[in-house]
């Protein structure tokens, strides 16, 4: 093919690709988006997110999910294009010009090899800051105060579990309230204090709770027997809004650098997913060639169905990989060469299979041949 033809028609792939990737990725975002915005307002109702950093979750969480959904939209973009392709005949002018499969994987590399580069840097480099940044802001919400903890008309649970809080309604500095309820579990004791009002006093350092003219219910566990008081002031402590220290991060909120430091098995499965997540978007460039062939006898969804089945078969095994290497079943090493390295011979085979018009059943015709 002489060159300025071989050129236009890069251009043209090139173009199309970059059409085609937009809308996917704009689609597959705004489904993200959507379904991480219903799981984190699931979580703020819960208590386990602030209401007022919910966008500031859901941002950190879209982030970490970008690398997953920029290999997907690339992965459709080249199916879908070069599915086109043969469908309008195109690929047929392409085979009569003496070019063949493997021909296409320069301009394919050449136009997602940015796309790639976005794909690694996300995982190994985004994807820990971002869980690192959303573990804070729950870390910060969960540790905070009791009396923090505390709104009108709901039922709060204590820092520590063992404290469950009620009030009918509190002042705006909100340090008072009324109709207050206080149910509370103390070594093999539980107590129920209701009272009619309350402020808040801080004393020193420590912050405690002042009641006025309620009622105490004191139920042994052991069973001793109950007993009920009645009072018109009563003092609890309360804890403060003083963080402690932060639990010890989760793996994947971890820096790659320090994976790769502490060699743990937990470490090691989770280096595994950040490399595996830069050397799949890598094969599936490779298999988008070699399922985009499209049968005219067969629907037109046909092979994009299978891509996305071989898609989700692939991430499958990714994050069960991730397991297995965490748990000790199997090594990093040999599960990235067999999953990673298997997955690219597999597809570089069917490409050449398909480059050179490879049929199985001629081959067998002559192994059979001598025995004949």
């Amino acid at each position: 093919m002489p060159r300025w033809p071989q050129m236009l028609f890069h251009s043209t792939v090139r173009k199309e690709l970059a059409r085609s990737f937009g809308a996917s990725l704009v689609v597959l975002v705004t489904i993200v988006m959507t379904m991480t915005l219903i799981r984190t307002l699931n979580l703020a109702s819960r208590g386990s997110v602030n209401p007022e950093e919910v966008m500031m979750v859901m941002g950190y969480t879209v982030l970490g999910y970008l690398p997953t959904i920029l290999t997907l939209s690339l992965f459709i973009a080249i199916v879908g294009t070069l599915s086109r392709m043969y469908r309008d005949s195109e690929m047929v002018i392409w085979f009569s010009a003496g070019r063949g499969l493997s021909a296409l994987l320069k301009p394919l590399f050449g136009f997602s090899w940015p796309v790639l580069l976005v794909v690694a840097l996300l995982s190994l480099v985004i994807w820990p800051w971002a869980n690192e940044q959303t573990q804070v802001l729950k870390d910060r919400y969960g540790k905070r105060g009791d009396l923090e903890r505390v709104a009108p008309g709901q039922f709060q649970e204590s820092a520590s579990g063992r404290r469950v809080f009620f009030l009918d309604k509190d002042t705006p500095d909100n340090k008072s309230g009324k109709n207050i309820f206080i149910s509370s579990l103390e070594r093999d004791r539980e107590t129920v204090t209701s009272a009619r009002s309350g402020h808040v006093e801080t004393i020193g350092d420590s912050q405690f709770l002042l009641l006025q003219n309620g009622q105490r219910l004191e139920n042994s566990l052991k069973g001793e027997g109950m007993r009920i008081s009645e009072f018109e002031e009563h003092g609890s402590r309360v804890s403060g809004t003083a963080l402690g220290g932060l639990d010890e991060s989760p793996a994947k909120a971890r820096s790659t650098l320090t994976l790769v430091r502490e060699r743990s098995p937990v470490n090691r499965g989770e280096l595994a997913w950040r490399l595996g997540m830069a050397l799949a978007a890598i094969n599936f460039v490779v298999l988008a060639i070699t399922v985009s062939s499209v049968n005219p006898r067969v629907g037109r969804s046909g092979n994009l169905v299978f891509a996305l089945f071989a898609f989700v078969i692939y991430f499958n095994l990714l994050n069960m990989g991730q397991s297995w290497i965490s748990t000790g079943r199997v090594g990093f090493i040999p599960f990235v060469v067999l999953l990673h390295g298997g997955t690219f011979a597999i597809a570089a085979l069917w490409l050449g299979k398909q480059h050179n018009n490879w049929a199985l059943a001629p081959l067998l015709r002559r192994l059979r041949r001598p025995h004949a």
